[in-house]
């Protein structure tokens, strides 16, 4: 049984913002044969949600098989369920549903006003993407757009009490969906694409009418408030008034290349690209901060002057920075490369991989096996040597590094050395079929 909050989810057909009678037909796409079924970052994320729920592996690597195996029919999405004949290898077809919470009035309502104060989220969605700071945003809103462990709710007719066979399947199917265009995911949350759309210009004209008249209120208002009433007032204190909207990027450092001669020891590039960075940085804490959750998130240790080093370079400073922020990182131009590299792919927890060798011990080997075995079908898994936390595969120039959280990074080999090859994932088969994209 769902546990239906009448503010967040559960909006009923009747309400006239809701979508309820919204719904798409998809027909089969062809099997995603040599690669993963997810590219993009919302796409991973939706099988992350199915593969932290699910309690069968088997029953996840037999989605995976009958999803490449073209058993998947077409997928129908409405708002709170997809739907799609799923067959067995022997062709015996089965009814599979798995149902996702809609959002309710007050979480629309909530998400709407962010988006239209926030233009760039309307206009990543019409190009079929979904940035990161979307979802930041609306989460900081209190609106969860993206699933969670448990979120994805399974029906079958094969009257299996979890993710089945025929539910993963039809995961992984929609997971490629996701990819070519998140407004899926929209609607299985309740919105179509068009009266989404058309609420968001209603809304939009209603803001610029509503500022027209603040703004002649405040042209028609005195100006000032005179002392003796300010005194009088002091002492009682008004609300705290609400935080101002994230900005859509950082700020831009002023830039010091003036008439006037730098003082001696100054190094003006150095101290322009320092500044850069301290907005970028000071961007990124505000985002974390307004996220939420936040509160209840480990703080990070401090950077290491090596590490803060990698994060410098990563910023492109130029060649004359760089070759000081390799000296400061003991690594040398070609190593400090090689770690700006792992850097883009998953800042510090990515460097540890690219440095660190561990070995992983009883309980932590047994779920790194257990996700190599469930990976792949016994006649499609490839031969992989172990050494440590590096399971590389025979004849290829790619390599698996699986780290202390449980994800698994791709590395691929380049001029005689192991190189990062893309962010981590949960499952070694996407990785792996990221590490091998390059032969």
């Amino acid at each position: 049984m769902r546990d239906i909050h009448d503010d967040a989810y559960g909006a009923p057909d009747d309400d006239p913002r809701g979508g309820g009678t919204d719904e798409r037909t998809f027909a089969p796409p062809a099997p995603p044969h040599g690669r993963g079924f997810a590219q993009s970052w919302w796409g991973r994320a939706w099988l992350k949600a199915l593969e932290d729920t699910a309690l069968d592996l088997q029953q996840l690597k037999a989605g995976r098989r009958l999803a490449r195996a073209g058993g998947v029919g077409a997928v129908t999405v409405r708002p709170g369920r997809i739907t799609a004949v799923v067959k067995d290898r022997d062709g015996t077809p089965h009814r599979s549903d798995v149902l996702l919470q809609e959002l309710g009035p007050g979480a629309w309502d909530r998400f709407l006003g962010m988006a239209i104060e926030r233009a760039g989220h309307i206009a990543a969605l019409l190009d079929r993407e979904m940035p990161p700071h979307l979802v930041e945003d609306a989460a900081a809103a209190g609106v969860e757009l993206l699933p969670g462990i448990g979120d994805l709710e399974p029906e079958c007719d094969c009257d299996a009490w979890d993710h089945c066979g025929h539910t993963a399947a039809l995961c992984y199917q929609v997971a490629r969906l996701l990819d070519e265009d998140p407004f899926v995911l929209l609607l299985m949350r309740g919105r179509g694409e068009r009266p989404l759309l058309d609420e968001l210009q209603a809304r939009s004209v209603a803001a610029a009418d509503a500022h027209e008249v603040r703004e002649d209120a405040q042209d028609a208002a005195p100006e000032g408030v005179g002392a003796d009433q300010a005194y009088a007032d002091g002492a009682i204190l008004p609300p705290l008034p609400d935080l101002p909207p994230l900005p859509v990027e950082p700020g831009m450092a002023p830039a010091l290349d003036t008439e006037a001669e730098a003082a001696p020891g100054l190094d003006v590039p150095g101290v322009e690209f320092l500044a850069a960075q301290a907005a970028v940085e000071a961007y990124r804490l505000l985002t974390d901060a307004l996220a939420a959750g936040h509160e209840r998130l480990p703080v990070d240790e401090e950077l290491t002057r090596g590490e803060d080093a990698v994060r410098l370079a990563a910023g492109r400073p130029g060649e004359m920075i760089e070759a000081r922020l390799a000296a400061v990182s003991e690594r040398g131009r070609e190593g400090l490369a090689l770690a700006v590299r792992a850097w883009t792919y998953g800042g510090r927890a990515a460097l540890h991989i690219l440095e660190e060798e561990w070995t992983p011990q009883d309980e932590a080997l047994a779920r790194a096996r257990a996700a190599l075995d469930a990976a792949w079908d016994d006649d499609e898994r490839p031969a992989l040597r172990a050494a440590r936390n590096r399971w590389t595969a025979v004849g290829a120039n790619a390599q698996l590094r699986h780290g202390r959280d449980g994800r698994w990074w791709p590395y691929r080999k380049e001029r005689g050395r192991w190189t990062p090859a893309g962010p981590a994932a949960h499952d070694p088969a996407t990785a792996l079929a990221v590490a091998s994209g390059g032969e």
